[in-house]
């Protein structure tokens, strides 16, 4: 496990996701600017990574971080139930919702924003989820983030993925995968 820092908060813990060099790599949201710079360097020149938001504020944190870490980042402003990716584009998504105002996942934008990140998504591509964990309510729902963890995967599998299932729940946060 790998831990990211950014100024005064504690370490965010980052699970592997199996992004590869080459590889295209999509980001939905904005949380921990340290995250956009990590994905972008490890799909290096000859990949590709870009990042959707849903305002200029946070397009501006997700540029400032690309240039701090030195990275080239597609960034977009958009609504996230209508992306602006071709389908089958991206061999990796990460949904990352901790703090920014995503809307929950088991209500109907919510679920747009899922399906969109399906369609983006390659054939056996993966989506990765960070959430808040046990220790605190989930962004997916207001209920608490033990009943959500299930309601993550409901989620997923609504959405067209298979194979969805929790990878880790660690200091505060909640990692959740599925598959295309």
């Amino acid at each position: 496990m790998r831990f990211l820092r950014k100024s005064n908060t504690p370490p965010l813990p980052i699970v592997r996701c199996g992004v590869r060099m080459g590889e295209r790599v999509l980001q939905i949201g904005i949380d921990d600017p340290s995250l956009v710079g990590t994905l972008a360097a490890k799909v290096g020149l000859s990949g590709h990574a870009a990042i959707a938001v849903i305002d200029d504020r946070a397009a501006e944190k997700a540029r400032a971080a690309a240039a701090d870490a030195g990275v080239l980042m597609d960034v977009q402003v958009t609504a996230l139930s209508s992306l602006p990716f071709p389908e089958n584009g991206f061999d990796a998504v990460l949904l990352h919702g901790m703090t920014d105002p995503l809307p929950p996942l088991d209500s109907p934008t919510g679920l747009a924003i899922l399906r969109e990140a399906h369609r983006v998504l390659r054939a056996g591509g993966r989506m990765l989820i960070l959430e808040k964990g046990q220790s605190r309510r989930s962004w997916l729902s207001s209920r608490p983030a033990q009943v959500a963890v299930g309601a993550t995967a409901t989620a997923l599998g609504n959405a067209g993925f298979r194979a969805a299932r929790l990878l880790a729940d660690r200091e505060g946060v909640s990692f959740s995968e599925g598959l295309k």
